[in-house]
């Protein structure tokens, strides 16, 4: 009996047993085959890294679609992971080797093989900064031919790969730079980073100047991305998702690479003639507008340099030459950047703003060689008297005492000093409608507003340095008087002077302000808009150096360039003063410069010698052409450089002769 019910209690058991090893066996069955795709899934979602996929960077172009600013390649070797850290001494034997077979320093490929931040890495920019998850590019810019030996010996460099990566390359077509212009690209900074949402990486490039800022995104393009399954070590095992990229588009600009090209040699040759002359001439620009769309044709400042120094990551020499006062700094922009008295250039401004204040555009007015304001003579340039003379020969040879006089009256008749603003000044009036005082809005960065000294001006200036001057006003300038005391007690006098009263918008600043003297200073850009509006018939147009952005399936999209206003000049007023302007090149002040010049391409401008306190003088010229059908306004400023008419106005005359040839040439 009891064997019996030793025996069913066996059987009971081994019942359980199989029960249970059913239902294990059934769970089983249930999680490969029901559910292992979901937790296959889930263990992907846990295991796997997003790695973005940058896009190719979108092209700039000439006008005529030569490359401005391209994508090259360059040969890099890179190093896998998985091999470092299979290796007992973390690859450090490999990487020496690897080394000495690329003819690179052992701590640079060494430290570049460590992750940025993790510990014993080297600092930035010698560690690797980029992603975990792709093989470490430990050498970059290598000889294809040593890359290639490596290449070829697997066994011996294992793990280790040749690949190419891309490049912002900068062509120089006709040797042209351009460099202030194009701008240059800079690793992303991590604020950067988190304000794009995504849309930009810390390993990622982005315009740090010029059109590569002002465009960067539509250059840069739509990144992609690659999700890959990584194992507990952080390897990577597998692809599970990839998403392409979408390239950047292209940018189509209004340059004309030849015109470019002549600008940027004529302004460095004209340079380097007014050194051999005898003066400092340190530095200058060239802009040329088309007059019809505000489109830059062409954009020059000197100290130029080689844009293609930012390739591969600029050194800190370059960098600092680059920076530094002493060479110039090539860096900054003076078509739109750097400011100038712009001298008598602003007589094409002041003359119907002379008329507008009740002056005879007809009358005979004498042209001596001083005529005094308030207490004070100012005199004419050189001292020169011409006699009783009309308005055409005023401009013609520049006379500055008829503008003076212009001046002076029109500030008594607005009250002189009891004027509080200038609603009622001619001068200023048209000078702000001229777009002077205030940016052209360029599409580029870093433009320069200018000054436009009017009363509100002063006003904000002395309540924003009164302090300091009239500290200057007690104790002068010790600092200057060491090396130049006349100029010491010169600063002295005006801080004097300035600490009490200069808030007022005196006669003396009127004068000079008819004359483009004083404080007023304007870019290159703005009196080439300003002469662009006087050949078009009153238009004051947006520069625009980009035209048209393509995208990689052929969609075009304009760039828009707004008219910012029309000047309401006298259609009598203006077809008198573009008569004069003309006479400027024909007989007047630059006549020289533009001999020879062919009869079809008839040039009106005029000069500009701007003085500025303790520095030589700056030369201007400022012109359009054709005369009879307006096409270009071509602005030329040469710093330190002597009068307009010896230093600015022939580099005029050489870009125009280039004009005409391009003009030409597109007629065909």
């Amino acid at each position: 009996m009891r064997r019996r019910l030793g025996s069913g209690r066996l059987l009971a058991v081994g019942a359980v047993v199989v029960a249970l090893f059913a239902v294990l066996l059934g769970r089983l069955a249930q999680v490969q085959v029901v559910d292992g795709p979901s937790y296959a899934a889930a263990a992907e979602v846990v295991n796997t890294r997003t790695i973005v996929l940058p896009a190719p960077r979108g092209r700039i172009l000439d006008r005529d679609g030569v490359a401005l600013a391209d994508n090259g390649t360059s040969v890099a070797v890179t190093v896998e992971r998985a091999t470092l850290l299979a290796a007992r001494d973390g690859g450090t034997d490999l990487l020496t080797r690897l080394a000495g077979a690329l003819h690179r320093p052992v701590a640079q490929v060494v430290g570049r093989a460590s992750l940025c931040g993790t510990t014993g890495a080297p600092p930035a920019p010698t560690c690797w900064g980029g992603s975990a998850y792709v093989p470490i590019p430990v050498a970059e810019g290598v000889d294809p031919t040593l890359a290639l030996a490596v290449a070829e010996r697997p066994d011996e460099f294992p793990g280790v790969a040749v690949v190419t990566e891309p490049v912002r390359e900068y062509p120089r077509p006709r040797r042209v730079d351009l460099a202030q212009v194009l701008g240059y690209l800079g690793r992303s900074t991590q604020a950067e980073v988190t304000a794009s949402h995504g849309a930009v990486t810390s390993d990622d490039l982005v315009g740090r100047a010029g059109l590569e800022e002002q465009y960067d995104t539509a250059l840069r393009g739509t990144p992609g991305k690659l999700v890959v399954a990584i194992d507990p070590r952080g390897l990577v095992q597998r692809v599970v998702s990839r998403v392409d990229p979408v390239a950047g588009s292209d940018l189509l600009t209004n340059i004309d690479v030849q015109v470019q090209a002549t600008a940027e040699q004529s302004l460095a040759s004209g340079i380097a003639a007014s050194r051999k002359a005898g003066t400092k001439a340190d530095s200058g620009a060239v802009v040329v507008l088309d007059t019809r769309t505000g489109g830059v044709v062409a954009s020059a400042s000197y100290p130029a340099y080689d844009p293609n120094v930012w390739t591969g990551g600029i050194s800190g020499a370059d960098y600092a030459r680059l920076t530094d006062p002493k060479a110039g700094t090539p860096l900054v922009n003076r078509v739109v950047a750097a400011t100038y008295p712009p001298a008598s250039t602003f007589k094409a401004i002041s003359l119907p703003a002379a008329i507008t204040a009740g002056n005879d555009l007809h009358g005979i007015y004498p042209c001596t060689s001083a005529y005094r304001v308030g207490d004070r003579d100012f005199h004419n340039f050189e001292s020169r008297a011409y006699g009783p003379i009309n308005l055409t020969r005023a401009i013609e040879i520049s006379c500055d005492t008829i503008f003076y006089r212009f001046a002076y009256g029109s500030w008594l008749a607005q009250g002189g000093l009891t004027a509080s603003d200038d609603a009622r000044d001619p001068f200023v009036s048209l000078a702000k409608a001229y777009g002077l005082g205030q940016a052209t809005g360029i599409d580029l960065p870093g433009e320069s507003a200018g000054r436009l000294p009017d009363r509100a001006d002063k006003l904000a200036t002395w309540t924003a340095t009164r302090a300091d001057t009239c500290a200057h006003a007690k104790t002068g300038y010790p600092d200057v008087a060491r090396t130049d005391p006349a100029r010491a007690a010169y600063l002295k006098t005006l801080a004097e002077e300035g600490c009490t009263t200069g808030f007022q918008f005196r006669a003396g600043d009127e004068a000079n302000f008819a004359i483009g003297q004083g404080d007023t200073a304007t870019t290159p850009l703005q009196m080439a808009s300003v002469y662009a509006a006087i050949a078009n018939g009153g238009r004051l147009l947006t520069p625009r150096v980009g035209a048209t952005l393509v995208a990689t399936d052929g969609t075009r999209t304009a760039v828009p360039a707004p008219v910012r206003g029309t000047v309401d000049v006298d259609p009598t007023v203006a077809r008198y003063l573009r008569e004069a302007l003309r006479g400027v090149v024909t007989v007047g002040t630059s006549a020289g410069a533009f001999t020879g010049m062919p009869p079809d391409w008839p040039v009106a401008g005029k000069t500009g010698t701007g003085e500025v306190f303790g520095q030589e003088d700056v030369g201007w010229f400022v012109s359009y052409a054709p005369s009879t059908a307006p096409r270009y306004a071509v602005a030329v400023v040469v710093n330190q450089g002597g009068t307009g008419g010896s230093s600015a106005a022939p580099i005029n005359a050489a870009v125009q002769r280039a004009l005409r040839t391009a003009s030409i040439a597109a007629a065909h």
